[in-house]
């Protein structure tokens, strides 16, 4: 019996932005487009994007914007051994994540980030 952890969209979408853009992005949802904003994990910056939820976190030494999407899961264990079985890249230095937090990173063959989570410990 093959025992898959079911996968799902989280609502969270992330927006790597190096220094020099971070203010001008953070304005064009703010100001341009009139997004909401979003004030519950400062010192990113979120907005309410539809159903989902836009963080602006400004990051040094990246040249240009990354987007860094969520994908909840019902079994952390098991989405982490189906991953590493389909061979997905996992990267979990590339951000820290909280104490006791359950969840990992991996990256998509494309280069996408996406954040595993357990679809209690949404970052929302």
């Amino acid at each position: 019996m093959d025992n898959k952890p079911r996968f799902a969209a989280g609502r969270n979408i992330a927006m790597k932005v190096p220094p020099h853009l971070y203010e001008a992005t953070v304005q064009f949802y703010r100001d341009v487009l009139c997004l909401k904003e979003i004030t519950k994990h400062p010192p990113s910056v979120g907005f309410e994007f539809g159903a989902n939820n836009l963080w602006i976190d400004r990051v040094p030494g990246i040249s240009q914007a990354e987007t860094w999407l969520e994908v909840v899961t019902d079994d952390i264990a098991a989405a982490s051994d189906h991953l590493k079985a389909a061979g997905v890249v996992r990267c979990d230095e590339i951000e820290p994540l909280p104490q006791g937090f359950q969840a990992f990173w991996v990256s998509s063959p494309a280069s996408i980030i996406h954040l595993v989570c357990k679809d209690s410990e949404s970052w929302s």
